[in-house]
């Protein structure tokens, strides 16, 4: 995949609506969590753990957990990051890159989502339950997938702002 491929994969917008009536393989998820496992970390700890969820009711009790989570429940596949409670300062942006490296790698699967997270503690304590992980594991990051569903027409402007910031914005040379 040359850069600009990368990038036009970067620029797709999330993708909070699934479409019901398509599948995900289990295959093309393993696919996806065996790319993105690549991902680098601080000193090579990986601090993640992965768990799929499919389940119906799971989904539901899930997308309830998180402030703005709402959509994993329609999800065809749910991959709910947990980092490890290690002490490690960066262990949560460690998952962060992981979970950018889902996304990636689903969308060159042919998939599209988003990723949520969860929050206060007592939601990630009770999604860690529901999960039945370990002590140690704290559940803070969703990703949702599957193929984008048709968007129905919207009437009036989104509150959310399209497009990116130019580069000026954001970049300074200072050398």
């Amino acid at each position: 995949m040359d850069l600009g491929e990368l990038a036009r994969l970067m620029r797709a917008p999330a993708v909070r609506a699934f479409d019901a009536e398509v599948s995900v393989p289990d295959g093309v998820v393993s696919a996806i969590v065996d790319a993105a496992r690549w991902t680098g970390s601080a000193r090579n700890r990986q601090p993640w753990l992965i768990v799929r969820v499919r389940s119906g009711e799971l989904l539901r009790e899930i997308s309830e957990l998180g402030a703005y989570a709402g959509f994993v429940r329609d999800a065809p596949v749910l991959l709910v990051v947990a980092s490890a409670d290690d002490g490690f300062s960066d262990t949560l942006f460690d998952c962060g890159r992981l979970v950018q490296s889902l996304l990636l790698a689903a969308a060159a699967e042919g998939l599209r989502g988003c990723p949520a997270t969860v929050f206060p503690d007592a939601n990630v304590n009770r999604v860690a339950e529901l999960l039945g992980l370990e002590t140690g594991w704290l559940p803070r990051h969703l990703v949702a997938l599957g193929h984008p569903a048709q968007r129905p027409s919207v009437r009036g402007r989104s509150a959310v702002p399209r497009g990116r910031k130019e580069l000026a914005q954001i970049y300074r040379d200072r050398s």
